[in-house]
């Protein structure tokens, strides 16, 4: 295989979930049937390698200092929703109920990958927690081991420093039927339930 071939598919193996044949497929597609295409990819690639950073305030991305989100006067600066990533963020974003400000991590603690408190910015989280203008932190990160022992981490590091920690809730989701809902689901509900 020629050797730019061959770089192209390695390139294609970093992005999650591709394998070394679906990486050759794309890099066959891409050259012999879409070459405009390919070099749409290459050209958004390199504008977005070059002008894509983090936010000086919540550390999602952005091609501003700061963000929309951060920068958007309507926000309520007392609401911190800290989340692992700015797909997260989006996520919940489009649920259109919440309106504070957001902390991405960028990850979440995992020792057996190497990947500590350093890793995940948590220094610049309680420092943005404890500017004076936040009153609560919203732990959204995911329920998954990893996301229970950062949330785990950053409830204790941020209620030494009195700030009131909250996590979101589980439970059932919506529409769904207690027949196909698995065990653990169902009794995280039952533990989280609240009065009607």
């Amino acid at each position: 295989m020629a050797k730019s071939l061959e770089f192209l598919t390695e390139a294609l193996r970093r992005l999650p979930g591709v394998g070394p044949k679906s990486a050759q497929r794309m890099a066959f597609h891409l050259l012999q049937h879409d070459r405009e295409g390919a070099d749409m990819l290459s050209r958004a690639l390199h504008q977005a390698v070059s002008a894509v950073h983090h936010c000086a305030m919540c550390n999602t991305f952005t091609e501003e200092d700061v963000c929309d989100t951060c920068s958007d006067e309507q926000r309520d600066r007392r609401l911190l929703c800290v989340v692992e990533t700015p797909a997260d963020q989006l996520m919940i974003e489009q649920t259109l109920t919440y309106k504070g400000l957001y902390f991405v991590l960028m990850g979440r603690l995992s020792p057996l990958d190497g990947i500590g408190p350093k890793d995940i910015h948590l220094e610049k989280l309680v420092a943005r927690a404890a500017d004076g203008l936040v009153t609560e932190v919203v732990l959204a990160t995911n329920f998954t081991n990893e996301g229970e022992a950062t949330a785990h981490y950053i409830s204790e590091m941020l209620k030494a420093r009195g700030l009131r920690v909250s996590r979101l809730a589980r439970g059932v989701p919506v529409g769904g039927e207690l027949e196909y809902v698995d065990a653990g689901t169902i009794a995280r509900a039952m533990l989280d339930r609240r009065a009607t």
